[in-house]
């Protein structure tokens, strides 16, 4: 279109100059003395384009010439600059087919034309781990960092996926948080820092992280409910040597989530060992108070075992409570059977009996045959116990 358009100006230009040239009689007069030229008008309108046109493109061919070794050098460069680009789109090719010696080749190349060096370099290490060379990959990393911030992110991130992927936990961690400390936390390495913080066993991260992720709707609730539970246990577990830190670790405990059975058993079982047996008590309550759990009941029976020494005004508070409860669920065969244990444990030998005969007529269980063959045997009624040992031996 653009030709066209230049064709008819010319014609149209010619067309021009030949109707000037028959309507106009004027002349151009040149006086250098002792010579005086003359020329039509025409001619001389002619001449000055022609004389335009060839200094035109002499100042063209001037100006090329000087710009020659520029232009050399941009062609060059693009020349570069497309090797570099195929290198690395081949580097990701390969990568993703599985020929890593190749892919490592690659984005070597596309390294070494300083061309996204450090997307380069991490492409790099990745395939020299795949290869398990760990030595290539570190030293790729390294020649990351130095490449700049671009690749910063995502040289941070492989070497967090790679150590996890090794179950160096402490190193993935390392690296995530540094990540997060330079920038916003995204979702995707968020959930890799929960990874990596439960695997170096940092529970108080664990605690966040999950709530954090939990908030975004970035994990299931109920894989953060466990999270948080097994964090939960593993801190009360570190603070059961002391009777304090355990009270105040239960306390620290959000109370929706105290009603766990997990959590709270696990902790009524550091305190009962710690011999804090209205401590364990409380627990216990609080979790049944909140969400009945035949867990927590069977576990309620059992503190006095757990117990050293015995307690029997913490016996007395049990069997009243339970029986409170018995009210509510008349036929639970582990809240009776956790009545018979607590009244044995008291001395109570015919309440004992009776709870723990209810309750195998609810639901036959070997501990509560076992816990009835040892009240017979304390009671000296030989064949009974016998009779419950094999009943209690015949269960599946």
């Amino acid at each position: 279109m653009r030709a066209l358009v230049w064709l008819l100006a010319v014609f149209a230009a010619a067309v021009a100059l030949v109707i000037f040239g028959r309507v106009d009689d004027g002349y151009a007069l040149f006086v250098y003395p002792p010579y005086r030229v003359e020329i039509s008008l025409l001619f001389f309108v002619v001449l000055l384009l022609a004389a335009f046109a060839v200094l035109y493109v002499a100042a063209r061919l001037v100006f090329h010439v000087v710009a020659l070794p520029v232009h050399v050098r941009g062609f060059r460069e693009r020349r570069r600059r497309d090797r570099a680009q195929a290198a690395l789109a081949g580097a990701l090719q390969a990568y993703f087919e599985g020929r890593y010696a190749r892919a490592e080749k690659e984005a070597g190349a596309a390294y070494e034309a300083k061309i996204w060096p450090g997307l380069a370099a991490v492409i790099a290490a990745r395939a020299a781990h795949e290869m398990r060379n760990f030595q290539e990959r570190d030293q790729w990393f390294e020649r990351a960092a130095r490449a700049g911030e671009g690749a910063q992110v995502a040289r941070l991130v492989s070497q967090a996926a790679l150590a996890l992927e090794d179950r160096d936990f402490v190193a993935a961690r390392d690296a995530l948080r540094s990540l997060h400390a330079s920038g916003p936390r995204h979702i995707a390495t968020l959930r890799m820092l929960l990874r990596a913080e439960r695997g170096a066993q940092d529970w108080e991260e664990v605690l966040r992280i999950a709530a954090q992720l939990a908030k975004r709707d970035a994990i299931a609730p109920a894989l953060a409910e466990e999270y948080r539970a097994q964090a939960h246990i593993e801190l009360l577990a570190r603070a059961a040597l002391d009777r304090t830190a355990l009270a105040e670790r239960w306390r620290r405990i959000p109370s929706g989530e105290r009603a766990n059975p997990r959590i709270a058993a696990a902790a009524a079982r550091h305190a009962a060992q710690l011999g804090a047996a209205s401590l364990a008590r409380e627990m216990l309550e609080q979790g049944l108070a909140a969400e009945w759990s035949a867990t927590l009941v069977a576990l309620y029976g059992e503190m006095p075992r757990l117990e050293a020494p015995a307690q029997p005004e913490e016996a007395r508070l049990r069997i009243e409570r339970a029986e409170k409860w018995l009210r509510e669920h008349p036929q639970d065969p582990q809240l009776l059977s956790a009545l018979g244990r607590l009244c044995a444990r008291a001395g109570l030998w015919g309440k004992a009996q009776n709870y723990l005969e209810a309750s195998l007529s609810f639901e036959p269980t070997r501990a509560a045959h076992l816990e009835l063959a040892r009240l017979y045997e304390r009671l000296e009624r030989s064949a009974d116990a016998a009779a419950q040992f094999r009943r209690a031996a015949e269960l599946p």
